[in-house]
């Protein structure tokens, strides 16, 4: 068997560090590389690092909105400088570019999709002080921030937090279920969860496009983080490498 490409023996090495150790930015900038070989890494995490300063400097400016949640300003100052100021949004103009789910792609055009828009906005947030994780929710990704008595969520795509109306609606598009979802499904996600999702949204864009080789790239990845016999057999079928043990804890 050959040697695995050096971008997937470092995304197994990085992939397998422990929760708090694990690095999401520089992981989904690994998932990058695979596709852009030589990516600049530093440079990325340079340009999270210096948003994360800005972020700071918007947080501390004198406003609120008078129709504001108890606990919400700083979140809010946030959002309106990174949706507003910064210009980051939604793609809706082509949602299954597969651009819209690369890290600095999202970066450099600063349009994404929720889950992209999302990692962007936690390691923001991380680096701006501000506690936030991920919600795998069905569908649709968002992010939690807390606050006193509870917990804010944030609809990545919009740029706005959400209500109670805002979730169920997208628990109904999802699930077809006409009732309040399960709090189950808004639990702060894993960083191999979210990694994991991110690449699974490559893997039905490029089987979609019968792209073997960027799908097989996706799958090794995958198997990286949630080992499981069907992507072993697919991988097999598309002569995919073998950068990880025999068994693995499957994480999603």
């Amino acid at each position: 068997m050959a040697a695995a490409p050096v971008s997937l023996t470092l995304f197994a090495h990085i992939a397998a560090r422990p929760e708090d150790e694990l690095d999401l930015a520089e992981a989904a900038l690994l998932i990058d590389d695979a596709a852009y070989p030589g990516l600049d890494i530093p440079h990325y995490l340079g340009v999270l690092d210096r948003l994360g300063g800005e972020a700071r400097r918007a947080i501390d400016r004198p406003w609120r909105s008078p129709e504001a949640t108890p606990g919400s300003g700083p979140i809010e100052a946030l959002l309106r400088w990174f949706y507003g100021e910064l210009g980051f949004h939604g793609n809706t103009g082509d949602y299954y570019d597969p651009k819209n789910s690369y890290l600095h792609e999202v970066l450099d055009r600063r349009t994404g999709i929720p889950i992209t828009l999302a990692v962007v906005l936690l390691e923001v947030c991380s680096r701006a002080g501000m506690e936030a994780q991920g919600v795998s929710f069905p569908g649709h990704f968002l992010v939690r921030t807390p606050v006193r008595g509870g917990v804010l969520l944030i609809d990545p795509f919009e740029g706005r937090l959400i209500g109670r109306d805002d979730l169920r609606a997208l628990h109904t598009r999802a699930t077809g279920a006409t009732r309040d979802p399960d709090p189950r499904l808004l639990v702060p996600a894993q960083k191999r969860q979210i990694l994991v999702r991110m690449l699974n949204n490559l893997r039905s864009i490029y089987s979609s496009r019968s792209d073997a080789a960027r799908l097989r790239s996706v799958l090794e990845r995958m198997q990286v983080l949630a080992p499981t016999e069907e992507l072993r057999k697919e991988l097999d079928q598309l002569g995919g490498e073998r950068p990880w043990p025999s068994s693995g804890r499957v994480v999603n």
